[in-house]
């Protein structure tokens, strides 16, 4: 008799790893973008960076923030769980910092 898989062991598997180097599957890219599957389809068709092998679809995650940041026209980082959220704010503040900074200076001119 087959085994039933449950419904946890489903999700496990859709969840991508901190410690996988790519992201395998429609469920694991949107997983990693906080997004639905139909829109990380739709954002692939659109531009984003991923692989089709036959009729698996593979993506990096590190190409994806190099994407999504391009894309935002300003820096992004999806945040992990191994990620230092206190250096990405400040990090945030500063880039908003200087363009508020940038944009002072051209009114002034």
């Amino acid at each position: 008799m087959a085994k039933r898989k449950s419904k946890s062991a489903i999700a496990k598997r859709a969840k991508p790893k901190p410690d996988s180097a790519l992201l395998k599957g429609w469920q694991q890219i949107a997983a990693f973008l906080g997004l639905p599957v139909s829109a990380a389809q739709r954002w692939a068709r659109s531009g984003m960076p991923v692989t089709r092998e036959g009729r698996r679809v593979l993506a990096s995650p590190e190409e994806l923030n190099r994407w999504l940041g391009r894309e935002a026209a300003e820096p992004v980082q999806i945040a992990t769980e191994t990620t230092d959220l206190s250096s990405e704010l400040k990090r945030g503040l500063s880039y908003v910092r200087k363009q508020r900074q940038a944009q002072s200076k051209k009114r002034v001119a």
